[in-house]
């Protein structure tokens, strides 16, 4: 498979700046993600939730990590979240450059 093929990003957001830092630091040191961008916003996030529209300012996470990685990424990501239902979303990469590819796929193995 080549490199790009096998790269996926990842968005969630959460709640605060402060659980987007500690969420970024434990998912880059459980080796399930290779680099995890905060976007602080806030990011302006209506949704229906338990049948109700709601409102909320949030902090975006982009994820970057192998196709391989992520099963236990999102695990990882539900273990920490403060949500009860974390986004997840998955977006498969077409291309990139190949140093940067390689340099992702080594910081996620095992």
């Amino acid at each position: 498979m080549s490199e790009e093929k096998n790269v996926r990003l990842v968005l969630t957001t959460c709640g605060s700046l402060a659980e987007a830092k500690r969420l970024a630091t434990g998912l880059v040191d459980k080796r399930v993600a290779a680099c995890v961008n905060i976007v602080p916003g806030p990011v302006q996030s209506i949704y229906r939730w338990k049948g109700k529209v709601e409102s909320a300012k949030e902090v975006l996470l982009i994820i970057k990590t192998t196709s391989r990685r992520v099963a236990a990424l999102e695990r990882e990501l539900k273990r920490m979240h403060s949500y009860e239902v974390p986004e997840f979303l998955v977006i498969a990469i077409e291309g990139g450059s190949q140093g940067y590819l390689t340099w992702l796929k080594d910081s996620v193995k095992k």
